[in-house]
C-alpha cells in the first residue's frame, strides 16, 4: 500500500476501499478489497463508483480518460468463430470424395475400386516427388491435384460414357465448385481453390499441362495395377490416353508404365 493513500474502513457495510492522494503518486486508482456479495446496496455502490473512476492523471492534474473494457470481459460463452463452422461443413462434403467410387472402373467390374480421393492423393504424390523443372511451381502443381476434382464431391465422377458433353459436364462442375466456395465462406482459401480448378480446367499454364498429365497417368498406373491383381483387361484406359500427354515428364513416365505392362 503506497504512503499517500488512507483506508477509510466502513462500518456498515464492511466496505473498504483506498482513497487516493496525489502527495506522493500522479497516478490516481482504486482498489476494491471486497467482493460484491459483502456489500450492501448503498455500499456496493460506491465501491463501483471507485472501481469506474480509475483514470491515469498527469503530473499537471489532468485526467487522461480511460481505455473502454474489451468485450471478452463478458461472461457469456464463446461461440466458434464462422471460419471454423465453415470449415468443418467444407470438409464433411469432401467426406464424398472418399466415398465415391471412380465411374470408369465400378462399369468395367473392377472390385473393390478406388475413390475419387485416392486418385487425387495419389496425384498429389506424383507432383511432390516429380523432379523439379524450370519455371514449374511444384507447391501449385500439388494444390491443383488436390482440387481439381473436388467439384465431383457434388456431381460425381461424370465419365465420356455418360453422355454428357464437355460443356455441360464443365457449367455442373463450375456451378458445383461456386457452391463449395461459398461454404467454405469465401474469403482467400476459397478464392485460391476456385483459381486453381479454373486454371486446371482451362489448361491455362505449364503447371495445368503437368497435373493433366498426372490425371492421365495416374489412370493407366491404376489400370495397370487392376488387371495384374484382378487379371482383367483395361485396354481401353491405355488407348484413350495414347499421344495426348502435353509434358515430357508426363511422356516418359506414361512409357514406363507402358513398358512394364508388356512384361506381363
Amino acid at each position: 500500500m503506497g504512503s499517500g493513500s488512507r483506508v477509510f474502513p466502513c462500518r456498515a457495510s464492511s466496505l473498504a476501499f483506498l482513497v487516493p492522494s496525489f502527495a506522493s503518486s500522479n497516478q490516481l486508482s482504486f482498489k476494491s478489497f471486497l467482493t460484491r456479495s459483502s456489500l450492501s446496496p448503498t455500499a456496493f455502490s460506491l465501491h463501483r463508483m471507485a472501481s469506474s473512476s480509475s483514470s491515469p492523471v498527469t503530473n499537471d492534474n489532468s485526467i487522461i480518460s480511460p481505455a473502454p473494457s474489451s468485450s471478452n470481459d463478458s461472461a457469456a460463452p464463446a461461440t466458434p468463430p464462422r471460419s471454423a463452422s465453415s470449415a468443418i461443413d467444407f470438409l464433411t462434403l469432401c467426406h464424398r470424395l472418399k466415398t465415391t467410387k471412380r465411374a470408369g472402373w465400378v462399369r468395367r467390374g473392377v472390385q473393390n475400386p478406388e475413390s475419387i480421393a485416392d486418385h487425387m492423393y495419389r496425384m498429389g504424390i506424383m507432383a511432390l516427388i516429380a523432379s523439379d523443372i524450370p519455371g514449374i511451381d511444384r507447391d501449385k502443381c500439388v494444390k491443383m491435384a488436390v482440387v481439381h476434382d473436388i467439384a465431383e464431391a457434388i456431381v460425381g465422377d461424370i465419365t465420356p460414357s455418360d453422355g454428357v458433353s464437355k460443356a455441360e459436364k464443365s457449367r455442373r462442375e463450375r456451378e458445383a465448385l461456386d457452391h463449395m466456395c461459398k461454404l467454405l465462406g469465401g474469403g482467400s482459401r476459397a478464392k485460391e481453390i476456385e483459381e486453381l480448378w479454373m486454371e486446371y480446367e482451362e489448361n491455362s499454364s505449364s503447371e495445368a499441362k503437368i497435373v493433366k498429365d498426372f490425371d492421365k497417368v495416374e489412370m493407366i498406373l491404376q489400370a495397370l495395377e487392376y488387371e495384374n491383381e484382378q487379371g482383367v483387361n483395361l485396354d481401353e484406359f491405355f488407348q484413350s490416353t495414347a499421344g495426348k500427354f502435353q509434358t515430357e515428364v508426363g511422356k516418359a513416365w506414361a512409357s514406363e508404365i507402358a513398358s512394364r505392362r508388356k512384361q506381363h
